[in-house]
């Protein structure tokens, strides 16, 4: 259509004409964005809405592999108002924290409270430190509404009980991941499940901190904070000693080491993929699940005395998953023969 003004009278458009077909109607709207919805929970529940956001001013105590690698996690994802680090070293470890957030992180050497108080202090140092850095806080005028976690996996909340006689909500944070590294360990955090104890205010703050992490909370109730950490050291370090078994095995059979480690960590990848989604009696297989007692004698053969016990050991406990399944009573009878009964 031409340029005309309004006044331009001897510009105006034609009229329209009664008789031309109607226009091809326009083309739908797209839809409206959606927020994406939290995932569900481990156990395939949907999760309740998270926690109210709010700009944490933390206080971690510790500067070593997981307080580090969380304050970079929470950095990272913009939950942060201030972050003060306490440690033993006179300076600032070497890690990107401080360098790509000058503006949101300090470090102090000591125990010093950061000046513009917090919404909460994470205590991240090793099991064995716990007990003077709780002492050594409680003797400080903290204020009293100050929640206050330690990331210890086997310690109870209970180390805590020195701050609660003081005022303070304690509670525990423990993500159930493996952070082998400050760096890195960041993005295993993310979506990472926490084992989570305490209530009131405590137990606020650690639901903050998971929502950030876009993690699971998994309550631990009182009492059972050893045999949390026994099912975890299980999972995760006892898993990784027993690669370390498998690979020395597969390099006595003439396979490279490299060649050995690499395809021996795929295996696992798929069978804690299959135990994910089958559970642990699903997604057994081998030997024992067939009820192939001829392979398992030929195993046990080969072994050297502590790999033959350790291999029957945990044979016995593949037995019990695959008795679960369904395994015939015969091939059953078979096998403890030759695993043995246990105590």
């Amino acid at each position: 259509m031409p340029y005309f003004r309004p006044y331009d009278i001897d510009n105006l458009p034609a009229p329209p004409d009664p008789d031309a077909p109607p226009p091809p109607p326009l083309p739908p709207m797209p839809p409206r964005a959606r927020r994406t919805p939290r995932p569900p929970r481990p156990d395939g529940q949907p999760r309740p809405p998270g926690p109210r956001a709010v700009m944490e001013r933390l206080w971690i105590i510790g500067a070593g592999r997981l307080g580090l690698a969380l304050g970079f996690r929470l950095a990272r994802v913009g939950t942060l108002g201030t972050l003060a680090y306490s440690g033993r070293a006179a300076e600032a470890p070497r890690h990107p924290i401080f360098s790509q957030f000058p503006w949101l992180v300090r470090y102090h050497a000591g125990l010093t409270p950061p000046a513009s108080g917090g919404t909460g202090v994470v205590i991240a140092v090793p099991d064995d430190a716990l007990p003077g850095v709780v002492a050594a806080l409680a003797a400080l005028d903290l204020p009293p509404e100050l929640p206050i976690l330690h990331v210890s996996g086997s310690l109870s909340a209970d180390v805590l009980a020195p701050l609660a006689e003081k005022g303070h909500s304690v509670g525990g944070l423990h993500p159930l991941a493996a952070i082998a590294d400050p760096v890195d360990g960041a993005d295993r955090l993310r979506g990472a499940t926490f084992g989570v104890e305490g209530e009131g205010a405590a137990r606020e703050l650690a639901e903050r901190l998971v929502a950030a992490c876009e993690g699971y909370v998994l309550g631990v109730q009182p009492g059972g904070k050893a045999l949390y950490h026994a099912a975890a050291v299980f999972a995760s370090n006892y898993a990784v000693a027993l690669l370390g078994v498998a690979e020395r095995l597969m390099v006595r059979a003439g396979v490279a080491q490299d060649d050995a480690q690499a395809a021996l960590a795929r295996l696992a990848v798929g069978a804690v993929e299959n135990v994910a989604s089958l559970g642990a009696a699903g997604a057994l297989t081998g030997p024992i699940a067939r009820g192939d007692a001829e392979t398992v004698e030929r195993h046990l053969a080969r072994l050297s005395g502590a790999e033959r016990d350790l291999y029957s050991l945990l044979g016995r406990e593949a037995l019990a998953l695959a008795r679960d399944r369904g395994l015939d009573a015969a091939s059953v009878g078979r096998l403890e023969t030759l695993l043995g009964e246990g105590e």
